[in-house]
């Protein structure tokens, strides 16, 4: 059992969500802007996050802007039935 299994649940909704996700602002480039330095780099830490039970990731217009939902996308399309990505 993975770390981020054993951290539990909560209730977002109708949705059961693990407690511990993903933060995805880091994704984008420097500063929080523009593409990120290796793409391919971040594809897979989004794919491996869900891949060890991630199903909560938090993301923004802002970050990028527009970057981290595009590789959201790239990287998770079609996105998993427990997969719960918020934005704010």
């Amino acid at each position: 059992m993975s770390s981020v299994n054993k951290s539990g649940t909560y209730k977002l909704g109708d949705r059961s969500v693990r407690r511990l996700g993903y933060g995805a602002m880091q994704l984008a480039g420097k500063g929080v802007f523009g593409p990120p330095k290796d793409h391919d780099a971040a594809i897979a830490v989004l794919r491996e996050a869900v891949e060890q039970g991630v199903n909560h990731i938090d993301t923004s217009d802002y970050y990028g802007p527009y970057v981290t939902n595009r590789l959201i996308r790239e990287a998770l399309a079609p996105y998993p039935d427990d997969l719960t990505i918020v934005t704010k």
